[in-house]
């Protein structure tokens, strides 16, 4: 305690706020059971005042890039499991996206310069449907692109359906106003569907 040493702590973006995207401003639901992932922003921000440099990096549902275990990796087995790429009702659902190498960035910079208490938000892509998501693995593992109903997502996708159901986006301006973080990826793959295409979760 005392320090200023810094204290990066990983969060996500759902569950802020519905209807818009999720700015930095928006604060974490209060500490509990119903908040999101049991509170750790809040409770960690708690240690600002003894003196810990605690800043937040709420990261996007895809962080891709190749190598990625995450959402997009669960949805590719899915479509190669399934025969097919589905997306859920009509696709409406979007998430934000931002490729690996920017929010490593994010992360350093964070590290070396962001002020306590402060909130930083890992986002490239604002809003990428679920839809455009969809296709873009189905071109990537040759398969058709087919509408999953609601009713049987979680026997088409497994877990990973009901966080395709959601919208889950936000903004980044006033993280790249503070750190003058521009997410730019890898050349010529900076988006996540560019990356999808590029047989980033292919092989």
């Amino acid at each position: 305690m005392g320090t200023n040493r810094p204290l990066i702590v990983a969060s996500a973006l759902s569950g802020l706020v519905e209807g818009r995207p999720a700015t930095e401003a928006d604060a974490s639901p209060a500490v509990g059971p119903d908040s999101s992932r049991g509170g750790s922003e809040n409770l960690t921000l708690d240690y600002v005042a003894m003196g810990v440099r605690t800043v937040i990096v709420r990261f996007s549902p895809s962080v891709h890039g190749r190598g990625d275990w995450g959402f997009v990796n669960f949805l590719t087995a899915a479509a190669r499991k399934q025969g097919t790429s589905g997306y859920i009702g009509n696709g409406s659902a979007a998430w934000s996206a931002v490729h690996r190498t920017d929010a490593a960035r994010l992360i350093r910079l964070g590290t070396e310069q962001t002020p306590a208490g402060t909130r930083l938000h890992a986002v490239a892509g604002e809003s990428v449907t679920t839809k455009e998501i969809a296709e873009a693995i189905g071109r990537s593992l040759d398969l058709p692109v087919v509408t999953v109903t609601p009713e049987d997502a979680g026997a088409h996708f497994g877990f990973v359906g009901h966080f395709f159901a959601s919208t889950m986006t936000a903004s980044s301006n006033a993280t790249q106003q503070l750190l003058s973080w521009e997410p730019t990826g890898p050349t010529l793959i900076p988006t996540l569907i560019e990356d999808i295409d590029a047989g980033a979760y292919a092989a």
